[in-house]
């Protein structure tokens, strides 16, 4: 089984529990506005690896990352590999480490998902926004499949960690942040949900790959604006 794969991360530390080996997937059909990597989008690229390889790499980290950590996939979007990811988990759950999944949700086919979610130990469910319309504007697609996808998480007992981007005129709104608390109370397995605020750092991309960068001018929300989102989202 081959992956395609745009990089690897040794020790990331914001990608679920504990010290992780991370790998980010080559492909991704949302484009949404404020992603930081635009040169993971196309699935044409990518280094490619068997699953073996991969998890051979990864477990060159085990005494660092079978402590509380473990491997989680990322992208992109990990889930149009969802086969190769199927491999590389089972090698990996074979060997005692813990796995997790960081997606965004919008491609969800249940039988490859099952599949998958027998050597997944944690989800973590970007939502990008729980207004339908403003998830359009912002990543081009619906949320239904988002939401959908989140639900049947919860149902089969998956342990989810919710993200979520605070982007100034988009998400720093508190009627959507209720909205989301509202959405986020009806899935019992949710065990952490995080407030990530936006930043342009991945800007300098845009300019190299010539591609116009779509919230030029936004500036990162306040300490403040982060705050008030925590406590509406986590209380």
């Amino acid at each position: 089984m081959i992956g395609k794969i745009h990089s690897f991360e040794s020790f990331g530390t914001v990608d679920g529990p504990g010290i992780r080996f991370v790998i980010f997937m080559q492909g991704c059909p949302m484009r949404c506005k404020y992603c930081h990597n635009p040169d993971t989008w196309g699935t044409g690229g990518g280094m490619r690896y068997t699953a073996e390889e991969v998890a051979a790499r990864a477990l060159r980290y085990k005494s660092y990352i079978s402590n509380g950590g473990g491997v989680t996939v990322s992208g992109g979007e990990p889930l149009l590999q969802s086969e190769f990811i199927c491999e590389l988990f089972r090698i990996l759950k074979a060997n005692g480490i813990h796995t997790a999944i960081d997606t965004s949700g919008i491609i969800f086919d249940k039988a490859q998902l099952d599949k998958l979610l027998a050597y997944t130990d944690l989800v973590l469910l970007d939502i990008k926004h729980i207004d339908d319309n403003e998830h359009k504007k912002l990543t081009g697609h619906s949320n239904k499949n988002v939401l959908e996808f989140a639900r049947y998480l919860s149902e089969k007992g998956v342990d989810i960690w919710i993200r979520h981007v605070l982007v100034e005129g988009i998400t720093d709104n508190d009627e959507y942040l209720h909205k989301l608390k509202s959405f986020i109370d009806g899935l019992p397995t949710v065990k952490k949900v995080e407030v990530l605020p936006y930043h342009n750092m991945g800007e300098v991309k845009y300019e190299k790959m010539n591609i116009a960068y779509p919230l030029k001018g936004c500036e990162p929300p306040s300490g403040e604006r982060v705050e008030n989102a925590r406590k509406i989202l986590t209380r």
